[in-house]
């Protein structure tokens, strides 16, 4: 897995190869999945929802440019895999569940295979949890129609959102991926990335491949390569088929 499909595809952060080397993946499937957990392909983890494939796990994480020191909020915890590889690379996850039989089945495995520093809430993940706020980076799995303002509010100064943004194409599964990152001197605004009426104060909106002073992001737009073979548009893989 990490050398076909991360390396091969660009991963080069070595504390995410780290972190996805030693999660075992195969724990967070079910157990009639378990052969196929290190495929490159999304599985169905129960309630309709399914575990990302690994690339995009390492793509996303990437983007966040975690430091040991972080406090890290995920938005979707589905089967807490990637909140167990986020916690490897920061000081304490918090990760929302909105689907009450998810959020228990992950903090019993997270808090079993040895993960103290991630927590599971369950509850409305565009609400945040501005009682334990503010975080370093904020990681959101599912797509929606604007960057959720209470989310915003809840990102410190110069952290990092990664997260799909806009209502998806069905047929052809696109969605504007985005990055937000908070700064005192700035205020930017891309296209595609959120309604033009929006204002969003001191901070950073930048859109997938793009490049600015602060923050350089690497996680591709949808395209062939990227969608597993026999998979249509609207289970691709992207983590815009997370739904929270």
């Amino acid at each position: 897995m990490i050398e076909k499909q991360l390396r091969r595809r660009g991963i080069r952060d070595a504390g995410v190869l780290a972190a996805m080397t030693a999660v075992p993946r195969h724990e967070f499937v079910p157990e009639e999945l378990r052969s196929r957990a290190y495929e490159d392909v999304p599985l169905p983890i129960g309630g309709g929802q399914t575990i990302s494939q690994p690339y995009i796990v390492a793509a996303m994480t990437a983007a966040l440019h975690l430091q040991p020191g972080d406090r890290v909020l995920e938005i979707g915890t589905g089967c807490g895999y990637h909140a167990a590889v986020l916690s490897r690379l920061a000081r304490e996850v918090f990760t929302i569940e909105r689907r009450p039989e998810l959020a228990s089945f992950a903090s019993t495995k997270l808090a079993q295979l040895g993960y103290p520093n991630a927590h599971v809430h369950c509850g409305d993940g565009t609400l945040g949890l501005p009682e334990l706020a503010p975080f370093d980076a904020i990681l959101v799995a599912a797509a929606a129609p604007a960057v959720p303002k209470p989310l915003l509010a809840q990102l410190a100064e110069g952290g990092r959102m990664i997260l799909p943004v806009g209502m998806r194409n069905i047929r052809n599964c696109s969605s504007s991926k985005g990055a937000v990152m908070r700064s005192p001197q700035k205020c930017w605004k891309a296209a595609g990335l959120c309604p033009s009426s929006a204002t969003m104060a001191g901070r950073t909106l930048v859109p997938m491949g793009s490049t600015v002073p602060d923050l350089s992001i690497i996680i591709p737009s949808y395209n062939e390569e990227l969608a597993p073979s026999g998979h249509s548009g609207t289970d691709c893989g992207l983590p815009i088929e997370l739904w929270a």
